[in-house]
Formats: structure tokens, sequence, C-alpha cells
């Protein structure tokens, strides 16, 4: 029973749907010993985190928000983990003598490793789904070797951080040049019978960003 689970346990993973990290601390913190940590290695929300973190503590638990940073298969124990909150030095040197080889605490904050992985997941799974949708309707169109070898050659060998400056700068600088531009490729995809989910998306961006900057400083830092 969960009674059974919880009840002796120091270190506690919840791993479950996006739609149940909540609920599954409300519903189990108070089977939790005192002082057991409740590491949320869910992909949600700081604010989803936050709450969570408040279920669990007024039962006298440690909340602890952890991103899990890439597919646990193949990486298992190798997989990145991001640490946050009051309690994450100590997650942390549970989560070591666990096995986890890569860690790493990056604030005393509820929400701040959550909010690096969602932030960085607005990239990750955004080029995923422009893929499709390029793939779509490079596919219907015929162009797929083409536009593929277009794509290597132009490809600039770049870290994120010159990446990220650049892009900003070229909408700030374009954007509503770019936007009319992407209109035209919206029109070329539904013309094809493929919806421009995402194109649609990158038309309103462009001219929002338009003439405006992004001021930001950058250092590197360890992932794990």
């Amino acid at each position: 029973t969960a009674e059974c689970a919880l009840s002796d346990a120091d270190l506690v993973f919840s791993l479950v749907t996006a739609d149940s990290a909540l609920p599954a601390a409300q519903d189990f913190a108070a089977l939790l010993k005192p002082g057991a940590i409740w590491c949320d290695m869910n992909s949600v929300a700081p604010d989803t985190k936050r709450a969570a973190a408040k279920a669990i503590e007024a039962e006298g638990g440690r909340y602890v928000d952890v991103a899990v940073l890439a597919p646990v298969n193949p990486a298992r124990m190798n997989v990145p983990l991001l640490i946050s909150g009051a309690h994450g030095s100590e997650a942390e040197a549970l989560l070591r003598a666990a096995g986890f080889a890569k860690t790493r605490v990056v604030g005393d904050e509820i929400g701040r490793a959550s909010a690096i992985k969602m932030i960085r997941s607005v990239m990750v799974k955004g080029i995923e789904a422009l893929t499709a949708e390029m793939m779509l309707a490079a596919t219907k169109a015929g162009v797929v070797d083409e536009v593929l070898s277009s794509l290597d050659a132009s490809e600039k060998a770049q870290s994120w951080f010159e990446r990220a400056e650049y892009n900003v700068e070229r909408m700030t600088t374009h954007g509503l040049r770019r936007a009319a531009e992407m209109e035209e490729s919206a029109k070329t995809l539904e013309a094809l019978g493929v919806e421009p989910l995402m194109t649609s998306g990158t038309v309103k961006r462009q001219r929002e960003q338009a003439g405006k900057t992004i001021a930001f400083t950058a250092e590197r830092t360890e992932v794990a």
C-alpha cells in the first residue's frame, strides 16, 4: 500500500503525469514521515511545484524541486538533475548516495529548477514541432532532399550563447519584414494541406519582437 511504501521512506520520488503532480503531493503528503524529502521530478510549471511544496510542507515533509534534463533511458543514473529548494543540499546528498551521478543545486527557491527546464523546453520541444511541420510540407511538396541540404549548408557552428544573441538581434532589426515573409510561408503550407500551427506562431512572435530588444547577459554554467 501507499502507506507502507511511504511511512519509513527518507527519500521519495514523485514521477507521475504532469496533471497528477499536484494531486499526488496533496494525496500522499500526510503519509510521509516527518522530515522525509519529497523529490518532485515532474515536468510542471514553477507555480505547480510551489503549490505542491505547500501541501508537502504542511504535513511536515521537506519538498525539493528536481528537473530531469534528459531522457532517463539510456542515461539512467547519469541523467542530469537540477535541484532547487531550501532542502536542496540534503536532497543532493541523498540522490548521490542513491547512485545519481550528475546533480547540481541551482538555488534555494522552489520553482527555479523547473523554470530552467520549462523554458528550455520551449526551444527543445519547439524545434521538434517545427521540424515536424517543415517535414510534412517538404514531403507533400516533394522537396525533402533540397530543403534538408539547404539547411545543412546554412547551419553555423555556434554556441547557444551566440545563437540566442544573434537570433534576437535579427528579430529586433528585421521582425516586421520577416513576419510578412512568414505569412507567405504559412500560405505555402496551407496550400499543401498542412496547418501552419508553428509557423503562425512565428509570424506573431516576429511581429511582436520587431524593434524591441531583450537585454541579457549570460555566463556558462555546468548543467549538472
